[in-house]
């Protein structure tokens, strides 16, 4: 081969290596490559590469929360390549650009295998905080940062701690971490192990975390348990701030652990002895004694007899007289009372109280002072269908029934002549103690005309005075007595063209003949057409015949002359 020849293929040579050089560099671009610090050059590094060039980087981007080391000539490290070479012939590295590639490969391999990850909280933003996850920085909502919210986030900015990734983005950039999660699962860990550690039955000491209406969270050092307010006392709380306050020491019994759910139930009353034991012997049914009014219901009253035993007082125990009323009504709350021991059930953990049994029964009391026929005196409380009601010492009532109002006259008519408000005497017909009612009678006041008239016979003329004139009849009283009677339009006269009512007055008096008297039922009918007809077959009988030829005129005018001459 010539000189010239060999000339020719040594360039070319050089040419393809130059090109197949700047091949390789090229490729390098956007990758991450190891340098050494060949200078420190106030706050900048000059890193050499290995591509017969330089770059720079800024001392502070070796520097950030968590990586406070100091750089010097001769250290290795990774950087960057952005470029090759920029106007001045240096190389474009970064070092933060090589940690943020470092990291998102390590954070994927976590990401994908539900790691923990460490990092660092620097910066506040909208929504949460920014945590540098050694080079990638990955936003940290507020919800996330605690268990519970927490007002100030100092203490925890650059800190290194762990963080689980909720979510990565790798084309824009985002991660979503949570400290949350961590403490979480810890505090988890910490619970099934101290759960595990602890004992239905056991007593321990806590401290009164959180208070709320049903009863206090306490603190067992690592995990919280449940004192609820029926387990605070025997007593009846009624707000657990009567027992407890936050912070406090308690000594407690766990009553039941919840394996699965890690719940544990506590109780302080199991600490101190059951008043409810014994409890038939020392409240022996029938016993009266004193207790407290603790609270009042739709459907009675709850009184405490000794710290810890409550009794029941139902609105029906109550009061003899108040039966439909509030029992607020007749007690209050804290008030002191006198009760009576009606029914004990240890077993079910029950005493049944009466208010009313420590009173006399008002029905008893009134039996005794007033018996049968005695004169009350009381108010028209109420006016029914049935009756009027009047209220009587000891407040309690008696019925006058619409039968008991009148002699003669019917009820329905009497009871609208009172009215509520009247004073009435009434007299005493009845006391039913068992089933609280008291019959009185207003017609009883006077005398039972049926009784005070004597006897009548079927038959016997009387004369009636016409108290009312009636398009049905008249109305009559029986001259001599308080008897009252009817008589129908029927047996006014005995031609039927005489039975006009109109025909009479009010005031005027007239004869008629008894034709039924029931002293039983008392009942008394008396009729004018059968005294007209009785006198009529009397005159026929002594003044003739129908067979004399005489008329019936000439019988009956005889018959009233004689009669008018023996009243003469």
């Amino acid at each position: 081969m010539s000189a010239v020849e060999s000339y020719h293929a040594g360039r070319e040579d050089f040419a393809a290596l130059l090109e197949e050089s700047f091949t390789r560099n090229e490729a390098l671009e956007g990758t991450v490559i190891k340098g050494k610090v060949v200078a420190i050059e106030k706050d900048m590094a000059i890193i050499d590469v290995g591509l017969k060039t330089e770059g720079r980087v800024a001392l502070k981007e070796f520097t950030g929360p968590g990586r406070d080391q100091e750089l010097k000539v001769g250290d290795e490290v990774e950087v960057y390549l952005d470029r090759i070479e920029n106007a001045l012939g240096e190389a474009v590295i970064s070092r933060d650009k090589a940690r943020r590639e470092e990291s998102w490969v390590k954070l994927e391999k976590a990401f994908e295998a539900r790691e923990k990850v460490m990092g660092n909280i620097f910066n506040t933003v909208k929504g949460g905080y920014t945590v540098d996850l050694d080079g990638a920085v990955a936003f940290l909502p507020r919800s996330q940062v605690d268990i519970r919210p927490i007002r100030d986030v100092g203490p925890l900015m650059g800190q290194p701690q762990p963080f689980e990734i909720l979510k990565m983005d790798r084309r824009r950039g985002n991660i979503v971490v949570s400290r949350r999660t961590v403490l979480e699962e810890t505090r988890a860990e910490a619970r099934s192990e101290l759960v595990a550690s602890l004992e239905e039955g056991q007593v321990i000491d806590g401290v009164v975390k959180n208070i709320t209406e049903y009863g206090a969270f306490v603190d067992l050092g690592g995990i919280d348990g449940l004192l609820h307010v029926t387990d605070m006392a025997w007593r009846r709380v009624n707000h657990p701030s009567e027992v407890v306050t936050i912070g406090q020491s308690v000594k407690v019994k766990i009553i039941k652990i919840n394996q699965e759910t890690h719940r544990i139930s506590l109780g302080i009353k199991q600490l101190l002895a059951d008043p409810w034991d014994g409890i038939a012997a020392r409240y022996p049914v029938g016993a009266r004694l004193k207790g407290r009014v603790t609270n009042i219901t739709d459907y009675g009253a709850f009184v405490e007899v000794e710290p810890g035993i409550e009794g029941l007082i139902h609105v029906s125990e109550m009061s003899w007289t108040k039966k439909n009323v509030h029992p607020g009504k007749i007690v209050s709350t804290s008030q002191e009372v006198d009760v009576a021991i009606l029914e004990v059930d240890q077993v079910k953990r029950r005493i049944s109280l009466g208010l009313k049994q420590t009173l006399r029964n008002p029905w008893e009391v009134f039996a005794e002072q007033h018996p049968s026929g005695s004169v009350v005196e009381g108010e028209v409380k109420n006016k029914t269908e049935f009756g009027l009601f009047l209220g009587l010492e000891g407040d309690i009532d008696g019925m006058i029934h619409l039968s008991d109002l009148d002699w003669n006259r019917p009820g329905e008519q009497v009871i609208e002549e009172y009215k509520k408000g009247d004073m009435l005497q009434a007299v005493v017909l009845d006391v039913d103690v068992e089933k609280e009612r008291i019959s009185l009678g207003l017609k009883q006041l006077g005398g039972d005309p049926f009784v005070d008239a004597g006897e009548f016979k079927k038959g016997q003329v009387v004369t009636c005075e016409i108290i009312d004139v009636k398009e049905g009849g008249l109305d009559v009283k029986i001259a001599g007595t308080d008897m009252t009677t009817f008589i129908k339009r029927a047996e006014i006269a005995r031609d039927r063209a005489e039975q006009r009512p109109e025909r009479f007055a009010a005031g005027e008096k007239v004869d008629a003949r008894v034709i039924l008297f029931d002293k039983k039922a008392r009942k008394i009918q008396v009729s004018i057409k059968a005294l007209e007809m009785a006198e009529e077959k009397e005159a026929m009988a002594q003044y003739g015949s129908a067979d004399s030829g005489a008329s019936l005129g000439d019988i009956l005018g005889a018959a009233l002359k004689k009669a008018s001459t023996d009243k003469k």
